[in-house]
């Protein structure tokens, strides 16, 4: 893969991650307010836990998807 094809992949991945990040405040805000005054009071154990989850999810995907 040359440079110009990664730097294009990497640009599309962060494009993607905007679109879904985006879509529970758009579509409910208060529900996302709530789930981040939930979130706020996780301890940081949980939340590390909840980081590391997303992570491996993530990982799996981007192996299936190749």
């Amino acid at each position: 893969m040359d440079s110009a094809t990664g730097t294009s992949s990497f640009l599309l991945a962060i494009g993607l991650v905007l679109v879904i990040e985006g879509l529970l405040p758009f579509i409910s805000p208060g529900g996302w307010r709530e789930t981040m005054r939930r979130l706020a009071e996780f301890r940081d154990g949980q939340i590390r836990f909840i980081g590391l989850g997303s992570v491996v999810i993530g990982l799996l995907i981007v192996l299936i998807a190749q």
